[in-house]
C-alpha cells in the first residue's frame, strides 16, 4: 500500500480508502463487514469513510462494530454531517447546534472517543461560513475531532473558508470529498487547482461510476443479477450512467485495458490516482475478493500515451 499526505497536513492516508455508503450497514451483514474491514486493514488500508446519514445512522454503527477489533491509532476514521437527521428545523445543516449534536451522535454510533476527519457533507448557504468554521475549530480544540474537511463544496467556497480561517486563526479544512471518475471530471477545472492552492487534499468517491466503468453492464444485455442496477436500495444512483453512450464507453475501456494487460476497474482507479492532488480514492466492496481487485491498482502508474487514450475516450 502507498500513502499520501492529506493536503498540506501531516496526516498520511492510504491511496485507497474503504468507503461504506452502500455496503457496510446496508448491503452486507455484520460478519461480512468485519471480515472486509480486517482484510482492508491487513492490506494497508488505513482510511475508513462513512457518514451519519448513511442508512439513517446504521452505516456508522455497522462500521464501528466492524473495526472494534482493530488498533484505533492505526485507523483514519472519517465521517460527515449536514443532511437531515430528524424532523426538527435544527436537525440539519452546518449550524453550531447541528454540528455539536451530530458529532456526539457519530461518536456514540462509531464507538470511539474521537474522529480523525470530520467532514461537512455539503455547503450550507443558510449558515454563515464563520459559524461553521468556528464550530469545527471548537471540536478540534476539545479533542473530539482531529481534522476537518469539506465534501462537494464549490471552489469559491473552499477558498472563502480557508481565507476566513487564516484571518480568524481557526483550524482550516485539510480535505475535500468530491465525485470523480472518468465520466465525471468536473473537478479538474477549478476544484483541484483551488484545493491545491489552499492545501486541501481530495478524497474522491465513486471512482468506478457505481460499477459501470468495470464494464459489467453490457449494452443490449440484461443487467447482472446481484448488481446495484437491480438493487432497489441503490439503483436510483446508478441509473444516470446506464445510457447507451456511456455503456459503449465502458466497453471501449474494457478493450483498452485488455490491450494493456490489466482490467477496466484497475485502469479507472489508476486514472484517478494519476494526479498527486488526489490523496485517496474511496472504493466500495461487498467482500474481500472485490476489494482485492481494487487493491491491485494501488501502485499502478499510467504511461503518457495511456492517459492520452483515456482523455480521447472520456473527454473532460
Amino acid at each position: 500500500m502507498l500513502y499520501r499526505p492529506l493536503g498540506s497536513s501531516g496526516l498520511q492516508v492510504s491511496v485507497l480508502g474503504l468507503g461504506s455508503w452502500l455496503t457496510i450497514g446496508n448491503a452486507i451483514d455484520e460478519g461480512s463487514a468485519e471480515r472486509l474491514c480486517a482484510h482492508a486493514h491487513a492490506n494497508g488500508v488505513n482510511l475508513f469513510d462513512t457518514a451519519d446519514v448513511y442508512n439513517d445512522g446504521e452505516g456508522e454503527r455497522a462500521l464501528g462494530r466492524a473495526i472494534r477489533g482493530l488498533r484505533r491509532s492505526s485507523l483514519v476514521l472519517a465521517t460527515k454531517c449536514f443532511f437531515p437527521f430528524g424532523d426538527g428545523p435544527n436537525d440539519r445543516g452546518l449550524s453550531r447546534k447541528h454540528i455539536h449534536e451530530s458529532v456526539r451522535g457519530s461518536l456514540q454510533r462509531l464507538g470511539t472517543d474521537y474522529i480523525d476527519l470530520y467532514q461537512c457533507h455539503r455547503f450550507d448557504p443558510a449558515v454563515p461560513v464563520l459559524e461553521t468554521a468556528m464550530a469545527m475549530d471548537d471540536l478540534i480544540r476539545r479533542g473530539l475531532v482531529l481534522y476537518w474537511g469539506t465534501s462537494q463544496w464549490p471552489a469559491e467556497r473552499i477558498a472563502e473558508v480557508v481565507e476566513l480561517c487564516r484571518r480568524e486563526r481557526l483550524h482550516r479544512p485539510i480535505s475535500n470529498q468530491p465525485l470523480y471518475n472518468l465520466y465525471d471530471r468536473g473537478i479538474e477545472a477549478t476544484i483541484l487547482p483551488t484545493s491545491a492552492r489552499y492545501g486541501l487534499g481530495q478524497l474522491v468517491y465513486s471512482p468506478l461510476a457505481q460499477g459501470v466503468l468495470t464494464g459489467k453492464y453490457v449494452p443490449g444485455q440484461p443487467q447482472p443479477a446481484g448488481s446495484r442496477a437491480v438493487d432497489p436500495r441503490s439503483n436510483q444512483f446508478v441509473g444516470r450512467y446506464l445510457t447507451e453512450p456511456r455503456l459503449q464507453q465502458a466497453q471501449q475501456l474494457v478493450a483498452l485495458a485488455g490491450r494493456l494487460g490489466t482490467t477496466a476497474l484497475q485502469l479507472a482507479l489508476a486514472f484517478c490516482l494519476r494526479d498527486a492532488r488526489v490523496s485517496s480514492v474511496l472504493v466500495g466492496a461487498r467482500d474481500s475478493g472485490q476489494l482485492d481487485q481494487s487493491l491491485a491498482a494501488a501502485g499502478a502508474t499510467l504511461a503518457p500515451d495511456t492517459v492520452s487514450a483515456l482523455d480521447r475516450l472520456f473527454p473532460a
